[in-house]
């Protein structure tokens, strides 16, 4: 185990204050006043290690970055496809498709990550302006 970090700390922090779901490059911008010194391969190192703990969650889009999200309890994110950002989609973590998954499935499901795809409001309110 790593030791202890102000910069891992500091990043951790970010993120849980943060709901916007920043890239690495958002976090290393947002605490460069803090950290002088902060490389973007420091953020980049320390966002994989807090994810690879399970200390937050790496969201991996098609088009663009990885994004960081300081939540990591059961919840569902909204993709935009035509900016990329991303956005919590507030209902409740549907456990039944971890049963329904089970009846199909001779291993043992205990979880599930899915990522709803579409237009945000503002992409949407955009679209019909054109």
């Amino acid at each position: 185990m790593p030791r202890y970090s102000r910069q891992r700390e500091s990043i951790q922090d970010y993120l849980n204050t943060h709901r916007t779901h920043p890239t690495a490059e958002a976090v290393y911008l947002g605490l460069k006043k803090k950290f002088p010194n902060i490389s973007l391969g420091t953020v980049y190192r320390n966002l994989n290690y807090l994810a690879d703990v399970g200390e937050i969650l790496r969201i991996s889009s098609v088009s663009g970055p990885d994004r960081y999200d300081g939540n990591v309890s059961p919840h569902y994110h909204f993709i935009c496809t035509s900016c990329g950002k991303v956005l919590d989609i507030d209902m409740e973590p549907q456990t039944m498709l971890n049963e329904l998954a089970n009846e199909r499935f001779e291993g043992v499901v205990t979880n599930h990550l899915t990522h709803f795809f579409g237009l945000c409001p503002e992409c949407k309110n955009n679209k019909k302006q054109e």
